[in-house]
Order: structure tokens, then C-alpha cells, then sequence
């Protein structure tokens, strides 16, 4: 399932359905009308939803109706926000107007982080996986290293920096994955 993260301040917006939409510049998020998502919110995984419309164009094509469904009350209002996110923001910047609807709101905000093993902790899944899994030696060291240092951070740190969690949590994704298909955990959530 794909993911669609938003900042913190437009938790509630998405909650209650004032924001319908995200503008995205730059490159084309890799999305498309019935794609099936996870919706994050200031680290936290709020609901599922589904992409209905996604539409490219330029920021100097956004118009008020994109304002609206993306919860703002106009043109003006989106793109002083679009320049809080994104460092350079002109006319000819390219735009990518995301249209998706929350068809499932979780009982309580899931962390993110959280979300992604749905409710198992990764210290066990990383148990499990070295124990029940054969796994490629670079997954296996990552996972042990994970273990001995107990946290993702402090794994990452002794990768070369805080940019390598990524690493980290693909394995234990890919892991869990593994150990859900054969039956070996189960989503909590």
C-alpha cells in the first residue's frame, strides 16, 4: 500500500474532510486515481484512503477551486503555504494536484512509525526474522546491529548518519512481510 504524508497543522483538516487534496511540486508523485493509501499526518498514520484524481500543471495554473479542495480559502493562501514547504516556488514550477478521499479513519492514531508493522514492535519482528528467516547477509547484519545498538537511530548513526534508517526499516519491512506470508505474525492493528 502506498502512503501519502502530510505535516502536522493539516491533521484535522484531513480528519474532518476540509482538505481533499495536496499540491505537490516538482517531480510527479508516483500516484494514480484508485490507488489505495495509508494517510500520515505530524507522524502519525490516520486512516486509509483512495487517490481519485491527480492532476499535473503548472503553479501558475492552480486555481482557486485546488485551493478549496486542499483546504484553503483561495489561490493566494495556497502558494504563500507551497512556499513554507518548498524552497523555490515560481509560476513555471511544476504542480501536481492530488485529489484523494479518507474512506477508513482509524479508531485512534497509529504512529507512523508503528503503522508500518502494523502494531508489531521491530525489535521482534527482528528477532523473529534472524530466527525463523534465511536471510541475505546484508539484512541479516543490519537487523543484528539494530538489536545490539536498540533503536533505529543509534543503528543508523553507526551506518553514517540518521539518512540510513531507510535501511533499517526496508529490512524490516521486507522481514515482516516474509513473516506475516508464512503465518509466523500477525497485524495487531
Amino acid at each position: 500500500m502506498k502512503h501519502l504524508e502530510f505535516d502536522g497543522r493539516y491533521m484535522n483538516a484531513i480528519l474532518t474532510g476540509k482538505k481533499k487534496a495536496t499540491v505537490r511540486l516538482g517531480k510527479r508523485p508516483n500516484l494514480n486515481p484508485g490507488d489505495e493509501i495509508i494517510i500520515h499526518s505530524g507522524g502519525y498514520a490516520l486512516g486509509k484512503g483512495v487517490i481519485e484524481k491527480v492532476e499535473s500543471k503548472r503553479v501558475g495554473e492552480i486555481t482557486d477551486e485546488d485551493a478549496f479542495l486542499d483546504g484553503f480559502s483561495g489561490r493566494e493562501e495556497l502558494i504563500r503555504a507551497l512556499k513554507e514547504h518548498y524552497r523555490y516556488v515560481s509560476d513555471d514550477s511544476p504542480a501536481h494536484v492530488v485529489v484523494f478521499r479518507l474512506v477508513e479513519r482509524f479508531e485512534k492514531p497509529v504512529m507512523s512509525s508503528d503503522y508500518a508493522y502494523e502494531g508489531n514492535i521491530p525489535a521482534e519482528i527482528a528477532e523473529m526474522a534472524l530466527k525463523h528467516l534465511n536471510l541475505p547477509e546484508e539484512d541479516r547484519n543490519l537487523l543484528e546491529l539494530f538489536l545490539k545498538t536498540g533503536s533505529l537511530r543509534k543503528a543508523a548513526y553507526r551506518l553514517g548518519g540518521l539518512n540510513k534508517r531507510y535501511l533499517i526499516r526496508e529490512t524490516l519491512r521486507r522481514a515482516y512481510e516474509e513473516l506475516k506470508s508464512r503465518g509466523l505474525m500477525k497485524p495487531k492493528l
